[in-house]
Order: C-alpha cells, then sequence, then structure tokens
C-alpha cells in the first residue's frame, strides 16, 4: 500500500472515531479495527490501542466519557478555530477559510457539521490532501494543544490525535 493510501486511510479512520458513540459508530467498530490493522506502526499503534479500549468500554460509559471529554471541557475542544479565535467574530473569519477550501476541492459539507471540526478535516484531508494538510499546517498549535488536554484529562481519545499526528508531517517548533 502506497504511503498516500496509508495517509488516507489514517485520516478517514480517525475521522470516524472522533466521531460521537452512538448505535451506528460502534457498528463500524470491526471495519475501523480491520482498517487500523492496515495502517504504518507511527498511526495504526496508537489507534488500534484506542480501539481496544473502546470495544472493552460499556457503550453507555464511553458516550458518557465522550460527552464530558469534548462538551464540557473547554480545553479539549475539537473545532480548531477555538484555539486561535476563541468565540469571537475571527472565528467565523477562520471558518470561511474553511469552507472556502472545502468548496474549491469540491468537498461537500453535510448542513449539522461545522467546518473546522477535526473530523471533518480528516475526512476532507483523506479525500484532498494537499488543502488538508494545508488546513493542518494552519491550524497545527490548536491540535498540539488539544493533544496537551487530552493527556492530562487521560483521555483514551489522545491515541486517535496521536494517529492524526504521526500521519501529518511534523510539525513548526512555533506550533509546539
Amino acid at each position: 500500500m502506497t504511503s498516500e493510501a496509508h495517509f488516507g486511510r489514517t485520516m478517514r479512520a480517525a475521522s470516524h472515531a472522533l466521531g460521537y458513540p452512538d448505535v451506528a459508530w460502534w457498528h463500524t467498530l470491526p471495519l475501523l479495527t480491520s482498517a487500523a490493522g492496515a495502517l504504518s506502526a507511527a498511526s495504526g499503534t496508537p489507534m488500534r490501542r484506542f480501539l481496544a479500549t473502546a470495544a472493552g468500554q460499556d457503550p453507555t460509559r464511553l458516550q458518557q466519557a465522550y460527552v464530558d471529554t469534548f462538551d464540557l471541557r473547554r480545553r479539549c475542544c475539537l473545532y480548531l478555530t477555538y484555539y486561535s479565535c476563541g468565540d469571537t467574530r475571527k472565528r467565523g473569519m477562520a471558518m470561511l477559510q474553511f469552507t472556502a477550501a472545502y468548496r474549491a476541492a469540491g468537498f461537500e459539507l453535510a448542513a449539522s457539521e461545522l467546518p473546522d471540526h477535526l473530523a471533518v478535516l480528516c475526512e476532507f484531508t483523506a479525500a484532498a490532501p494537499m488543502p488538508g494538510q494545508a488546513l493542518f499546517r494552519r491550524h497545527r498549535a490548536g491540535l498540539e494543544l488539544l493533544r496537551t488536554a487530552l493527556d492530562e484529562a487521560q483521555s483514551p481519545w489522545l491515541d486517535v490525535v496521536d494517529a492524526i499526528r504521526a500521519a501529518l508531517p511534523e510539525a513548526a517548533p512555533r506550533d509546539m
């Protein structure tokens, strides 16, 4: 499998893994686990660790952990522009940059999704690697801040973020 195929598979797996663990998410868990088995070691090891942890959880407990992590902790926000713009007017402009990049690549955003959500960006990057990586470069500091917060919270989703980071080019020193 080519490195481009590994990259796309990693981004798609991460996009699904970051979704809310509802009934549909649990039904895709065997497929996700199979896909993670074909990832490179750098991305595959943390992704497989996350999936094994998730599979060993009671679905209701994993849902509660998801809400506790991503909905009740400001520092664990999955919306990348939040880290650079907060809840300001600048955030709206930053989200427009995401939307413009998606449209330019022919990527359709569902009406219920915000363009700066990490799972949406991963899905886009799998389909359009160059513009997706450009958005990741622009918002890499947010990804790194999310990683730090997930580590401090001892969240299992830290492994998903680590899989994403392993697939991306190395972060610039200013992003760390």
